[in-house]
């Protein structure tokens, strides 16, 4: 046996609760996600409770933080080791369904296929994926995740910095270019979900993060490891974490599955994103592309403006009084995904631009020539009423009005999404 099925435990945060040894909030408040459910919705969440130390405490940990996370973000959740619920009249209550723990027995495998295939929505969390044998449900494994058998897995467990791979999905929305894992034992697949065009990998582990693992004999050095990812024909996620440090002679938790704001933002984003069709989906329509908007701050009521009317490159992009000018108009034209370039009326081959390609914070926003750089790209995403906020493509930030300033002539910047007014703005179309 492997060390990987002995030395398994989750040390965990419920709710809001620390540890004492932990000293890290796990609150689903601490995520930057700021929308809420349109229509409340269900969420059934399958377990088994019986294999491991680790995921069984993973078990308890995810009963405690979901049910507080549907209580701020408008969904119930309710978690069950009754596997035969999961069948047609089972399910049919329930917008989306998790496995914690484990797959299916083979008694309910077709009853899951069939529920995917007839627009389910599901989201799986790290052992649900683990097999030594994917040709023995070759659907779920080969081709529902794509992942096929588990190949390597790190120890200890430990927190990784990840790449999101893609800005423009659902469930990365507002995050930025990398974010901080919590702690987990990662595992790696026989199957290169690279290769698999129906697979959109969401996060991988940055290349910063090398070695992973903490004892020599199990790390990884080098490599490309996916850590979530979606199968483009389902409405799912597969998240590789959900397995936490621990000290296993007292079996006290020494780390928690929610200590990340970020990933648990990702968490949120994703399963508002699979309830889906009754406007939980976080938005990200863009704009008519022919149309030309003022674009309004929420914060202090000023329009995004090109200073002085300039239409040269480097013009710095600050809030104006508004005033209707063209200096104050954008269109929105598609790019690719669901991102944009934001087009000046004073001259439309200009767009706004992060100075220097930067990915830091309170790197200031210009007009530049359209050159198709990631810089120059935005993502506007919905927050209903109108307003949008706006995520640079290139490092994953937010249009932001420095210091949330009320006042005229201050530029723009881009700063870590944050859900505040100051990233807020309201469209008005212009004739």
């Amino acid at each position: 046996m492997l060390r990987k099925f002995v030395k398994r435990s989750l040390a965990v945060l419920f709710g809001v609760t620390v540890a004492a040894s932990i000293g890290v909030a796990g609150s689903p408040a601490g995520s930057a996600v700021t929308r809420q459910a349109a229509t409340p919705f269900k969420v059934l969440a399958f377990y088994s409770g019986t294999w491991d130390a680790a995921h069984i405490d993973f078990d308890k940990e995810a009963k405690e933080w979901f049910p507080a996370a549907g209580a701020q973000y408008g969904f119930t959740w309710e978690a069950t080791t009754d596997w035969s619920r999961l069948s047609s009249a089972g399910l049919s209550q329930y917008k989306v369904i998790m496995f914690l723990d484990d797959a299916p027995p083979a008694s309910q495998r077709a009853a899951f296929q069939t529920y995917m295939q007839n627009g389910g929505a599901w989201m799986g969390f790290h052992v649900s994926a683990f097999t030594t044998d994917p040709d023995s449900w070759s659907w779920y494994y080969n081709t529902f995740l794509g992942s096929g058998a588990f190949e390597t897995n790190t120890w200890g467990p430990t927190a990784e910095t990840l790449k999101i791979e893609d800005q423009g999905h659902p469930s990365t929305a507002g995050l930025p270019a990398t974010i901080q894992s919590s702690v987990s034992e990662w595992y790696s697949w026989s199957r290169d979900l690279r290769q698999n065009p129906d697979i959109d990998i969401l996060a991988s582990i940055d290349a910063s993060s090398f070695p992973v693992g903490t004892d020599p004999n199990q790390q990884w050095h080098s490599g490309y490891y996916p850590i979530m990812w979606t199968n483009k024909k389902y409405k799912m996620l597969y998240a590789n974490f959900g397995h936490n440090d621990m000290d296993y002679s007292t079996n006290t938790r020494k780390s928690s599955t929610f200590a990340s704001a970020q990933q648990n933002q990702w968490l949120i984003n994703g399963l508002l994103s699979l309830a889906g069709a009754d406007g939980t989906t976080p938005p990200t329509t863009e704009p008519s592309p022919t149309a030309w908007y003022s674009v309004v701050n929420k914060g202090s009521g000023k329009c995004v403006d090109a200073r002085s009317a300039g239409t040269a490159d480097g013009t710095a992009i600050q809030q104006y009084t508004c005033n209707a000018t063209n200096a104050q108009q954008y269109q929105f034209a598609p790019t690719s995904g669901n991102f944009v370039r934001v087009n000046n009326r004073g001259n439309s081959a200009q767009v706004l631009d992060v100075t220097n390609v930067s990915t830091a914070d309170n790197a200031p926003i210009q007009t530049w020539t359209y050159g198709g750089g990631n810089n120059q790209q935005w993502q506007p995403v919905s927050e209903g009423g109108g307003y949008y906020h706006f995520v640079n493509r290139n490092s994953g930030k937010c249009l932001d009005v420095p210091a949330a300033s009320t006042a005229d002539g201050v530029q723009l910047v881009q700063y870590t999404c944050n859900g505040t007014a100051a990233q807020s703005y309201r469209l008005a179309a212009q004739s």
